[in-house]
């Protein structure tokens, strides 16, 4: 029984044995018809660049990223995030949560008009700034409470629904504040970005008209 047991493990070791020499013996044939490139020479050889030339580019390219950057206080807006920061430079001096737009669709009862409830993307600047502002009601804003748009214009002003400040950036978009700091952080506004009151402050008495508002 012994004997029996000793010839079935030297028959596997063999076939063992032999299979280890071929892998090694096919890894031999391998290198000797292909060239071997270690990593930094792959690196240094790629694209025909040296390491220190794709290093110097980046460097190029980072520093030309920071030139972009105003040198003063300007605004940037993440609406996916819903994040307001306020920047000096490359210097961020304060980062608030905001509410973006919704991107929800509206149409009026006609079907003639569609209105999009989307925070804009692009570069801007702040036009305008208004303590205490007041809102003149657009259309949309009747057709979305179920109401016909007034003809008397008086029936259009709102008061206290942006807040304590409001600062202009075209086309009747706002960063301002908002009633609804409950929502802050979730993309529920028609179009304007809405700030809590002590981020609208402290914005709207950082930002003279002109700065640059970057919304993405």
């Amino acid at each position: 029984m012994v004997k029996k047991v000793l010839k079935i493990f030297l028959i596997v070791f063999g076939f063992v044995f032999l299979a280890f020499a071929g892998i090694e013996g096919y890894g031999y044939y391998l290198c000797s018809k292909y060239s071997v490139t270690s990593g930094s020479e792959l690196l240094s050889t790629m694209e025909g660049k040296s390491l220190d030339d794709v290093q110097k580019e980046n460097s190029a390219i980072l520093k030309k990223i920071t030139t972009l950057a105003p040198k003063g206080t300007y605004i940037v807006i993440d609406t996916g995030r819903n994040r307001l920061y306020l920047r000096k430079g490359n210097e961020q001096t304060r980062e608030a949560i905001v509410s973006c737009g919704s991107g929800n669709v509206l149409q009026d009862p006609t079907g003639k008009k569609k209105w999009i409830f989307d925070t804009p993307r692009g570069e801007y600047a702040v036009k305008t700034k208004q303590e205490n502002p007041v809102w003149i009601k657009p259309d949309w804003a009747f057709y979305e409470e179920g109401e016909p748009p007034p003809k008397n214009y008086n029936d259009r002003i709102e008061e206290g629904s942006l807040g304590a400040y409001a600062l202009g950036f075209g086309n009747g978009y706002f960063i301002h504040g908002t009633l609804y700091t409950r929502l802050l952080g979730r993309n529920v506004s028609h179009g304007c970005v809405r700030v809590g009151d002590e981020d609208i402050k402290a914005t709207y008495m950082a930002s003279p008209p002109g700065t640059k508002i970057y919304i993405f």
